[in-house]
């Protein structure tokens, strides 16, 4: 059986490994096997290797060069090749126990489980790993395989979201007893596996899944105390509900696909192709724009259960600011888990915004040009963004009078979009005039009355409503009688 990809190609880093190391003892194991039986590409190979780890990553990366070559694990003696363009990596890691099948039975699941010697030959399968894959079914390799490691828990159901697989009654009942010991794993390796869960196409059946396994209480529990949280008439879901929903819309966005595309095309129109773009773009922590703002959609309410309020005779239920303690616990949420603080700042600000939309609806329309520049002016850097979230946000909204109040959010929706992608795609124009001899013209100390000053200006700069140095400072000197 030949290790190949699924249109017959052999691997750049398979190649590399093989070239190296044929002959010595090592084994192609995991998921490049298990890929290839599902015909997928790969590009990231799993190597184990009799002897001094570090002798034969190096021998590797001489054989694929140019390429990198670094220690993973000091604990463990495992190491990375890693080509210099990102194409391929090889992972190199020492055998464990006395041979190769008692190596493969200290792994997560049957479908990891699988080897075959890197040279080439016949598939090793001690455990059934292919059957496994063929019956679409997720196994545990051991009894123990979570106590050993809890992390496991959260790969079962990344793996089942990634690969459209099922776990077994007993691995499921297994991962749940061990849910618990989520709370002893290192907050990165948490949230490398929420991060691949979350951005998978089946987002929402990860996060049921973790549900399901009591792992979710453990490792996001703002999302579970979501559940049961009752909204007002319009919203037909509590706030679990409403925010999966809004998950799923974001993940439609990528693409317009799902049942609200035609609803999608409309809105994006002829900017489908900017928004597509912009939501491809890596944005932190190996994720793109667009599972950036998924995360959005899983927090921008979770602040609700803090400030949820009913009125005296009960037919109030209001959630005062939620979109600033949202953005808070954003922030605390990610922080735990990590995450770098680009996408942090990220989050929040798409969480502290997410309302300012809808707040537009009930502007006079069309809107002022003073009122894009006010939104565009708050919202950035996240201005296109939080604009897409908040047309999911509604879209996802279907209590009393929903159609209505969808109709007129995506024809604002639909301008403003058009906005945020030409502010986000223009630099800032220089000022008209300098702050330090704004200061000087209109006879005042630099503070926070010139920075008002300035911002003013700006807005009615983009209004088109000064066109000079002479008529800002004319203006300015208007504005101080008020200011």
């Amino acid at each position: 059986m030949s290790a190949v990809g699924p249109q017959g190609e052999i691997p750049a880093g398979l190649q590399a490994a093989r070239s190296a190391l044929a002959g010595s003892g090592a084994f192609l194991v995991g998921g490049a096997l298990r890929d290839r039986l599902l015909g997928r590409a790969t590009y990231d190979v799993d190597v184990v290797v009799e002897g001094d780890t570090e002798s034969a990553a190096r021998a590797v990366a001489r054989a694929g060069g140019p390429a990198a070559c670094f220690e993973l694990s000091r604990d463990f003696g495992a190491w990375r090749v890693s080509a210099r363009d990102g194409s391929w990596q090889v992972d190199v890691e020492p055998m464990r126990g006395t041979g190769i099948a008692e190596d493969l039975a200290m792994r997560d699941f049957t479908i990891n489980a699988m080897a075959e010697p890197i040279g080439g030959g016949g598939l090793i399968d001690p455990l059934g790993g292919a059957g496994d894959l063929r019956a679409g079914r997720l196994r545990m390799a051991s009894t123990e395989a979570f106590e050993d490691d809890p992390l496991r828990v959260l790969r079962l159901a990344r793996a089942a979201v990634e690969l459209t697989l099922e776990p077994d009654a007993e691995t499921a009942a297994r991962a749940a007893q061990s849910a618990s010991a989520l709370r002893d794993v290192s907050a990165e390796r948490v949230f490398g596996e929420l991060r691949r869960i979350i951005a998978a196409p089946a987002a929402h059946r990860g996060l049921d899944m973790l549900s399901e396994l009591t792992a979710a209480a453990v490792v996001l529990p703002e999302l579970e105390a979501l559940r049961g949280v009752e909204q007002n008439r319009y919203h037909h879901l509590d706030v679990h509900g409403h925010t999966l929903a809004v998950l799923d819309r974001t993940i439609e966005l990528a693409d317009c696909s799902g049942p609200f595309a035609h609803d999608l095309r409309r809105t994006f129109g002829e900017h489908s192709g900017e928004v597509m773009r912009l939501l491809a773009e890596p944005l932190a922590d190996e994720m793109t724009r667009a599972e950036a703002l998924r995360w959005g959609a899983l927090l921008h309410d979770a602040a609700k259960p803090l400030t949820r309020e009913v009125s005296p005779d009960g037919s109030r239920v209001t959630f005062m600011g939620h979109d600033i303690r949202g953005a808070e616990l954003a922030r605390e949420v990610l922080g735990r888990l990590r995450a770098s603080e680009r996408l942090r700042a990220h989050v929040a600000g798409l969480v502290r915004n997410h309302l300012r939309l809808g707040f537009l609806v009930h502007e006079p329309q069309p809107l002022s040009r003073r009122t894009v520049y006010r939104y565009m002016r708050t919202c950035a850097p996240v201005e296109v963004d939080v604009t897409l979230l908040s047309i999911a946000d509604r879209l996802a909204t279907r209590g009393d009078r929903a159609e209505d109040a969808i109709a007129a959010h995506l024809e604002v929706g639909e301008g403003v979009l058009a906005d945020a992608l030409a502010w986000r795609a223009s630099p800032a124009p220089e000022p008209l005039i300098r702050g330090d001899e704004l200061a000087i013209a209109v006879g005042i100390e630099p503070g926070p009355r010139l920075g008002r000053l300035l911002d003013l200006l700006a807005e009615e700069r983009y209004a088109g409503e000064l066109t000079g140095r002479e008529d800002a400072i004319a203006r300015a000197r208007e504005m101080l009688r008020t200011i």
